[in-house]
């Protein structure tokens, strides 16, 4: 049974590529204007969408709760529709008359997505209209825990996006939960750029499948809260972060770092807005069940509140408590609490002096999450600068939630659930993935000089002619 269902899946990959492939030779043909038009409809049908959706994906993958999957749906709708609506991808893009050069922008093609359980039907919303917008088709693979609702967007989108105008086949999605069809899929003779958001694995695949790819790493960003900051802000900031969709952000923070000095101060406030700080025997059992034993985060953590984490590990909390903590100084495979959790659980981390917590941040992201983000609360220039400097993310964010600096939704980041790490993080891209990613650019150059006739001997060419004449008779 098992080696039918990937044989279907494989089939209907090739099948969906085609089509895929036959939808974006007509898409390259439209004006930006109907490309335009196209993006508008399919954002305003997919926020009207948003709340059913967002229920039908906690309920599919028990992962985050209804209300903030119905505020991420808007924000890949709405938020980013509003971001790329005045972008110009297709067609001259740019002329320099100084220097007789133009730019004209031109789709990549056919684009493989693989879609993550933790935002299954926002990602599908995101990546259909920065595709769109690029004059590209996209095939989307669901994760097999969120099957059914990532299939129930991609159908509002591809409905939405043929009523305006998009060839059938421009949006479409695997409908067999099967590696193998993925597989196919990300190999398909049709497809020219695979965009993957998911977990390690599946990023290392879609690099290993001799197709250009913009895979994003996991986060695992540190927080640090400096003696300049506002520390209930920074806390609150934190807390927000945190919780929102209960931690399945991956730009969301997973440690605090703090000086010495600072931790009465921090985790006096802390405990007031609701984290709870675990004894030793508490963090130990929540330990045990934060990952599996080949080293992989265990989906039964991922998303629930702290609470239930809390029941899960055997012991409980006060009403009110919304963040789990636990006290750490090292952070390596033997650490769970130093790694990415995508659920509210944080490890602490108190060090001597700044110099200490520069070090230990660079540790902890050169472990996990190198390349990802790092967010920072002060308010001195000084500590913003040297620390940007030395900290090795993409989205280095200031006094804001790093859930929601480091997807565009508080800071002027590009609104994205596609978050490039640069080379440093193993990926092709250190951007917040946008339209711009999904082009390529045609530069159309004018020579800048005369052409000049090489230097002639007479006398050499004069000889020559003698002695072709001479021939001739």
């Amino acid at each position: 049974m098992e080696l039918d269902q990937d044989l279907q899946a494989r089939q209907e990959a090739r099948a969906l590529a085609k089509q895929a492939e036959l939808a974006q030779s007509l898409l390259g043909k439209m004006s930006q204007e109907q490309l335009n038009g196209i993006c508008k409809a399919v954002a305003e049908e997919f926020a009207l969408h948003a709340q059913e959706l967002g229920a039908l994906a906690c309920k599919e993958t028990g992962f985050g709760n209804p209300e903030d999957k119905k505020t991420k749906n808007l924000f890949a709708s709405q938020r980013v529709y509003e971001a790329i609506k005045d972008l110009k991808t297709v067609g001259v893009l740019k002329e320099k008359p100084a220097e007789k050069l133009w730019e004209i922008g031109v789709p990549v093609g056919v684009i493989a997505a693989i879609v993550p359980s933790t935002n299954p039907t926002s990602t599908v919303c995101y990546k259909a209209l920065i595709a769109l917008k690029a004059g590209c088709s996209i095939v989307f693979s669901p994760h097999p825990k969120a099957i059914s609702c990532t299939m129930k967007a991609s159908e509002i989108v591809s409905r939405a996006a043929e009523r305006a105008g998009a060839p059938k086949g421009s949006v479409a999605c695997l409908s067999i939960p099967s590696m193998a069809g993925c597989q196919e899929l990300m190999g398909a003779d049709q497809v020219r750029l695979i965009l993957a958001t998911g977990g390690p694995a599946m990023v290392r695949a879609a690099y290993s499948s001799g197709k250009p790819a913009i895979g994003v790493g996991a986060g695992n960003g540190p927080a640090y809260i400096h003696h300049s900051a506002n520390v209930e802000q920074a806390l609150r900031d934190i807390l927000r972060s945190k919780t929102f969709d209960y931690g399945t952000v991956c730009a969301s923070e997973q440690s605090i770092i703090v000086e010495k000095a600072m931790e009465e101060q921090v985790c006096y406030t802390a405990a007031k807005l609701g984290y709870y700080f675990m004894d030793k025997e508490q963090a130990g059992c929540l330990a045990k069940i934060l990952f599996r034993p080949n080293g992989a985060l265990n989906p039964e953590i991922v998303g629930r509140s702290a609470q239930e984490l809390a029941q899960k590990a055997g012991f409980s909390v006060p009403k009110g408590v919304q963040v789990l903590v636990a006290r750490e100084q090292e952070a390596g495979p033997t650490r769970p609490y130093s790694m990415e959790k995508l659920c509210p659980v944080l490890a602490f981390f108190v060090m001597e002096s700044e110099d200490a917590v520069l070090k230990k941040a660079v540790e902890v992201l050169s472990h996990e999450g190198s390349g990802h983000t790092f967010a920072l609360h002060a308010t001195e220039r000084k500590v913003v600068e040297r620390f940007a400097l030395e900290i090795p993310v993409s989205r280095f964010l200031v006094n804001t939630p790093a859930a929601l600096g480091g997807i565009g939704a508080t800071t002027a980041l590009f609104p994205a659930l596609t978050l490039g790490c640069g080379a440093v993080g193993g990926s092709s891209s250190s951007n917040n993935i946008s339209p711009l990613d999904l082009i390529n650019i045609r530069r159309v150059a004018w020579g800048q000089e005369e052409s000049k006739s090489p230097s002639v001997d007479d006398a050499l060419v004069e000889a020559l002619a003698a002695k072709i004449l001479e021939h001739l008779k």
